[in-house]
């Protein structure tokens, strides 16, 4: 990666940086009403050369890595009438659900934003199938009063585009809350009720103002890998020994391995719960382990 960054501009920029002993200077100074508006404005010039600079460096990522990298990349099939748009580390557990679906003969996919600002609606619109009949939109926050954020973007972008009917949004992951192959599938199973909820919440019971979708606690991903599930206590050593564990695996065999711990506010004494994988091939699974191959509970 280090012969991707120009190492004079580098030093250039940190020169620049704010010092008050051997670089003083003073930034952000008041502008009245009478340029304000204007010098604001100003800054479109520069904002708009963001996109192709991103671009290009996506595409260098991209050659070094294998991995492709776009402002917007499409996952599924290629005639999916129904598709979930969402960024973040979720996109990875939707892929999971989308093998499984199109296994099955539905026919659907996912766009994994990586470029949030500036927001590239051709860019979107490029990678979405033709076919897309209905979209929802997952937002790992939540605004009051209001949708969230991505899917008034991705409305915008998109209402009136092509076959497209139905552009719905819901939220997920609040506070890392877990979320399970079964949570997604019930938004694709969503789109295809005769009036799609909006506006919708999964893997909470919301049995005050009924936003949320039922799972099907059913549906399971095929899945290669061993987990395990190790309860313990705080200070006890089981998430250290744990931790410890994993990286033997990772480092000294040939197999991917994964682990996520869980902790409980109290520290000391509460509960904690270490959330091991370990298999022959990348591991998607971005959730705690419900169905584990081993269980351990440590008592002291």
């Amino acid at each position: 990666m280090a012969k991707m960054i120009e190492q004079e501009e580098l030093e250039r920029f940190r020169a620049r940086a704010l010092n008050p002993h051997s670089n003083p200077v003073t930034r952000g100074g008041a502008e009245n009403d009478d340029v304000y508006f204007q010098a604001r404005e100003a800054q479109n010039e520069h904002y708009s050369k963001v996109l192709p600079i991103v671009e290009d460096y996506m595409a260098q990522v991209s050659k070094l890595t294998g991995r492709h990298y776009a402002p917007f990349t499409y996952y599924g099939a290629q005639d999916a009438d129904r598709v979930i748009i969402a960024m973040g580390s979720v996109t990875q557990a939707i892929e999971e659900v989308v093998d499984a679906l199109n296994a099955a003969g539905e026919k659907v996919g996912l766009v994994k934003v990586h470029l949030y600002r500036p927001f590239a609606a051709d860019r979107l619109i490029s990678v979405l199938p033709k076919t897309v009949k209905k979209i929802s939109v997952l937002d790992r926050t939540k605004e009051q009063g209001t949708q969230e954020p991505l899917y008034m973007e991705v409305y915008v972008a998109l209402k009136g585009v092509n076959a497209i009917e139905t552009i719905v949004g819901g939220r997920y992951g609040l506070s890392s809350k877990d979320t399970q192959p079964a949570d997604l599938k019930a938004v694709y199973d969503n789109l295809n009720a005769k009036e799609p909820k909006n506006s919708f919440t999964i893997s909470i019971t919301d049995d005050v103002t009924n936003t949320s979708l039922a799972s099907d606690e059913n549906f399971k991903v095929k899945t290669d890998y061993t987990s395990c599930l190790f309860y313990g206590l705080g200070s006890d050593g089981t998430v250290s020994a744990n931790k410890n564990s994993i990286k033997i695996i990772g480092d000294n065999t040939d197999l991917y391995s994964q682990a996520y711990f869980a902790y409980d506010s109290k520290k000391a004494g509460g509960v904690t719960r270490s959330n091991l994988r370990f298999g022959p091939t990348p591991i998607k699974s971005t959730y705690y382990v419900k169905d584990a191959d081993f269980i351990s509970c440590s008592m002291d």
